[in-house]
């Protein structure tokens, strides 16, 4: 038991980190961009990268917003550790200064937080998909042409769906597939 105890952690960060992996991975999809229309500035990939760690912490939430369990848990916080570290490594490589990643960090962090209630609240309505696509219309392509809104909507619901498909155990463990765009 103390075994299990002190490894699984390192195990969760383990799978939390390679769970965002893939769902960077998926994120440079340039199909995302070329095909679905999602606009390729820093404000798009982040919409994109924020939506895919979105579905996986859905997934680990286990139906009904009941979690599967402490493994479960202890992957979703590391999945989303490792995400923020990601943002802050990256706002350190645009030059942002010091004093200034924490502001930004905390905007960025409200601003994820935002994003997941919102799209917890429109995986809930489904299946009316309405406000999953006004979500994405609002988000992804606020700057943009909302065209493609469509089109992102039903990969969103794709993706879900094979996320749902997929064992917890193996989600767990820091594997993931996607399905093909």
């Amino acid at each position: 038991m103390l075994l299990d105890r002190l490894f699984r952690p390192r195990a969760a960060q383990a799978a939390g980190r390679a769970l965002y992996a893939r769902a960077v991975e998926q994120s440079r999809t340039s199909g995302l961009y070329a095909d679905l229309g999602a606009p390729d500035t820093a404000e798009g990939r982040f919409e994109i990268y924020s939506l895919h760690v979105v579905l996986l912490l859905d997934r680990l939430r286990g139906p009904d917003g009941q979690a599967w369990g402490a493994a479960a848990t202890d992957v979703s916080q590391a999945l989303f550790d490792a995400y923020l570290k990601d943002l802050d490594h990256a706002l350190r490589e645009l030059g942002v200064g010091d004093l200034s990643v924490g502001r930004k960090m905390r905007k960025l962090g409200e601003a994820f937080y935002g994003r997941g209630k919102s799209y917890e609240a429109a995986f809930t309505a489904l299946p009316d998909e309405a406000p999953l696509q006004a979500l994405i219309v609002r988000t992804v392509y606020a700057e943009t042409d909302p065209a493609s809104a469509p089109r992102l909507t039903a990969y969103v619901l794709a993706q879900r769906a094979a996320l749902a498909s997929q064992p917890i155990e193996v989600l767990a463990a820091g594997q993931v597939a996607w399905k093909p765009l």
